[in-house]
């Protein structure tokens, strides 16, 4: 692939380069036409992934747990691999710790304020789990990075930390595929489903070409809303704090909206767990192979405790939950977003995504 193909791909000064030329109403076009496009994936994807669910006879949850999840975390994974080639490694811890963060943060949080969600319990007990044990590993390990790295040298996470995170990227979706097809009949909501089925094809259709609409109305919705916020006199690192990083969880955001406004809300939790996964074993493995990623000091005491914070109120939640989760939670997790956020501003810690 050439090389200037690859940089309007995935290196953000790029696509920031080009939008500064732009007049301010072809900039307000351009973020109109991502949101279409935002919109109309997120139905294509939702309403392949229910067919395809039924067809299956998956549980909605794990279909949002591996193929939602794969679909919306796939281009961060490219653009933090591409940035490492392009030298910008950096990026791809940012990427992951921070999407992490406002997947279950603002993402989950906000979905159990709107509706009341489902708890698959013979699923979230044992991926729930594997969620907070990714993140705890990856903490781990960075720490041990940390005691053994040499003086005046930042800790790094090598290229055998991200094979060893590729490797169990593969052992977690097996065990995913296995566990649902054990606890199936639990997944199921117990609803009648009278629409008739769409051609497999069509199906897969929906979904991959709902992935591609997402993915290219994140792409140019963040830079272009970016600039406008810059040249109406918003901080530089307000918008660092606030529009990139929620850039990177707007296709985890439009799925969660759609699959509530079309009434299948398990999915947006398959989805945000699975995605959380992901972005340690996936994204920041990925990029770990393809450049060692230098660890910043403010990730210590900032970015890897506000994940640990999120990702633990959650695995609590599971496992107090009943049928669904309570609003009160999903406020609590927008608060401690909210709080992250902030203190990112004030403190100017600097930016996880």
């Amino acid at each position: 692939m050439d090389n200037g193909i690859i940089k309007w791909i995935a290196d953000e000064e790029v696509l920031q380069d080009f939008m500064v030329d732009l007049p301010v109403i072809l900039l307000l076009l351009i973020v109109a036409l991502a949101v279409v496009l935002l919109s109309k994936g997120a139905d294509w994807l939702i309403d392949g992934v229910v067919d395809l669910a039924e067809r299956t006879g998956l549980p909605k949850i794990v279909i949002g747990a591996t193929v939602v999840s794969l679909g919306t975390t796939l281009p961060e994974a490219f653009v933090s691999v591409m940035a490492a080639f392009l030298g910008n490694p950096g990026l791809a811890l940012g990427n992951g710790v921070g999407s992490i963060i406002a997947d279950t943060g603002l993402i989950f949080g906000l979905t159990c304020v709107l509706v009341a969600v489902p708890v698959n319990r013979y699923i979230l007990n044992r991926t729930g789990w594997v969620q907070v044990g990714a993140a705890s590993l990856l903490v781990g390990i960075a720490v041990f990075a940390l005691i053994n790295a040499a003086d005046g040298d930042d800790p790094v996470l090598g290229r055998s930390v991200g094979l060893f995170f590729l490797v169990l990227l593969g052992v977690y979706l097996y065990i995913t595929y296995r566990w649902a097809k054990q606890g199936g009949d639990l997944g199921h909501n117990d609803e009648v489903t009278t629409a008739e089925p769409m051609a497999l094809p069509t199906a897969w259709s929906m979904i991959v070409g709902g992935l591609v609409l997402i993915v290219a109305g994140a792409r140019v919705l963040v830079p272009a809303a970016s600039e406008i916020a810059t040249r109406a006199g918003v901080p530089e690192d307000v918008i660092a704090a606030t529009l990139v990083a929620f850039g990177t969880s707007l296709p985890e955001l439009m799925t969660a909206i759609a699959a509530i406004r079309k009434g299948h809300p398990e999915i947006t939790v398959g989805n945000i767990v699975g995605a959380d996964v992901l972005n340690v074993l996936f994204v920041i493995g990925a990029a770990a192979v393809a450049a060692p990623l230098a660890i910043p000091d403010n990730f210590y005491f900032f970015h890897f405790p506000a994940m640990m914070i999120i990702l633990i109120s959650f695995r609590v939640f599971i496992s107090r939950a009943d049928k669904t989760f309570q609003r009160w939670q999903g406020a609590w997790l927008l608060g401690v977003y909210a709080v992250y956020v902030t203190l990112q501003y004030t403190l100017n810690v600097g930016g996880a995504a």
